[in-house]
């Protein structure tokens, strides 16, 4: 046996931002390469001002598939997942490729569900499956790739934020968070608001309309998609601009306050913390804040002013006159810090 098969654990288990970062440090870097290591898509220079745009990403029965979710809605979440993404840099995705992983005990009817939502999923965007590859798996695994074509100048990143630009999302959060509680346990919900949060949590939307309005209103100076929960975007847009965030407006749902409230439990943690919303959190130059406004507002959505970016690099809320320190927590696979 191999001395890699044998080797016992002597450390800590690594966390996925961990996992990554050793990968990234081992890996050549493309010249010119025109989005960094890290932000929400990956791109290759295609000449004259234009870039392919890729991205990928992983849904696992096992650890992404709530109870309650069928394998048509999980299909299309790995779908979503993806677009979300493309949204956030102002990209129309074109053509996604799709791996499967499946148990060989998948039935006619699973693999019709399966094919079912993949095809929703992308034709709800704007978007087709144009290929892919299937192979064997213990569990379910369903793994999208989105390609689209951008230019270059156009593509909101994260680093760009700049002290006195406003800060923005483009929905209320925490109903994720809510829906996905209910999903696994036993609350106080009323019927009224319980149908809702759970919809939040199998039936995610991403923002793709809004976040081309934005890409061409040329207002937003960084933008990320906020899967990984509102505190953790707010912390990587910091991050890679090198800035930190004064927030004086949180952002949370009234269907979740009511639920928080029901449940003895805090509202701000599942606004904050959640993660799962698939919104887009972004930084906005001032002087062209109404024009952004303006532009979501005739794509059919909203923006909402949560704050503002600042020089010093700390990441606070103001609430009831008292500052919070915004931690960086969020959704991370391999370790659970929910």
């Amino acid at each position: 046996m191999l001395p890699f098969m044998v080797r016992k654990r002597s450390e800590e288990p690594l966390r996925e931002r961990e996992m990554i970062e050793i990968i990234q440090r081992r890996l050549e870097v493309m010249p010119r390469m025109p989005v960094p290591f890290g932000d929400d898509v990956s791109a290759c220079d295609l000449g004259s001002g234009r870039v392919a745009v890729l991205k990928t990403d992983m849904l696992v029965d096992r650890t992404d598939v709530p109870k309650g979710m069928s394998l048509w809605q999980a299909t299309r979440k790995a779908v979503v997942m993806n677009v979300s993404d493309f949204a956030a840099k102002g990209v129309q995705p074109l053509a996604l490729l799709v791996s499967l992983g499946m148990p060989a005990s998948v039935s006619r009817k699973e693999v019709e569900e399966i094919a079912d939502g993949l095809n929703a999923g992308a034709r709800e965007y704007g978007a087709y499956v144009v290929g892919g590859d299937t192979g064997e798996a213990s569990d379910v695994v369903i793994s999208v790739s989105v390609f689209g074509v951008a230019v270059k100048d156009k593509l909101m990143l994260r680093s760009g934020a700049r002290p006195g630009d406003v800060v923005a999302v483009t929905g209320f959060f925490g109903r994720s968070s809510a829906g996905l509680k209910i999903l696994l346990g036993k609350f106080d919900v009323e019927p009224k608001i319980r149908r809702g949060l759970v919809e939040s949590a199998l039936m995610p939307h991403a923002r793709l309309r809004e976040g081309l309005a934005l890409g061409k209103s040329g207002a937003v100076s960084a933008s990320i998609d906020s899967s990984d929960g509102l505190a953790w975007s707010l912390h990587e847009i910091a991050r890679a601009s090198n800035v930190g965030f004064l927030l004086d407006m949180l952002p949370v749902a009234e269907e979740v306050q009511e639920f928080a409230k029901a449940n003895r439990l805090d509202a701000l943690d599942l606004t904050l913390y959640g993660g799962e919303e698939y919104e887009l959190v972004v930084t906005i130059k001032p002087r062209l804040y109404k024009k952004a406004e303006e532009a979501i507002a005739k794509a059919g959505g909203a923006l909402i002013r949560i704050g503002s970016v600042t020089a010093e690099k700390d990441m606070v809320l103001m609430t009831e006159g008292k500052k919070c320190v915004i931690e960086p927590r969020g959704y991370e696979h391999f370790k659970d810090i929910h």
